[in-house]
């Protein structure tokens, strides 16, 4: 599907600078999250939409990949910001991926 990546293809991809925006609500952030990410929840994405850099791919992240994928849109529908991608089946996918995932705040 256009627009999403492979969680495997993530880390490489935040290394080099792509910014992980997780849509998730906070209990769900706190029960593991991908460290580095930022957490704004896709309920406050639109009033947030400001923290979110212009200059640097965005990788859109939620539970299973359906949040990230509203959020994805919206974010390419707006033309403010450059290329953005969906995390393919969400957290669960990365958990399946055996990738790591920090607990916590």
């Amino acid at each position: 599907m256009p627009g999403e990546i492979d969680p495997k293809q993530v880390p490489a991809k935040a290394q080099a600078g792509a910014f992980l925006l997780d849509v998730r609500e906070p209990a769900e952030w706190a029960d593991g999250h991908i460290e580095g990410a930022t957490l704004i929840p896709l309920g406050q994405l639109a009033a947030r939409v400001a923290e979110l850099p212009t200059d640097r791919e965005i990788i859109c992240i939620c539970r299973s990949g359906a949040r990230s994928a509203h959020a994805q849109s919206a974010l390419d529908r707006s033309g403010h910001f450059g290329t953005s991608y969906n995390m393919a089946g969400g957290m669960l996918r990365w958990v399946q991926c055996g990738l790591p995932v920090k607990k916590g705040p």
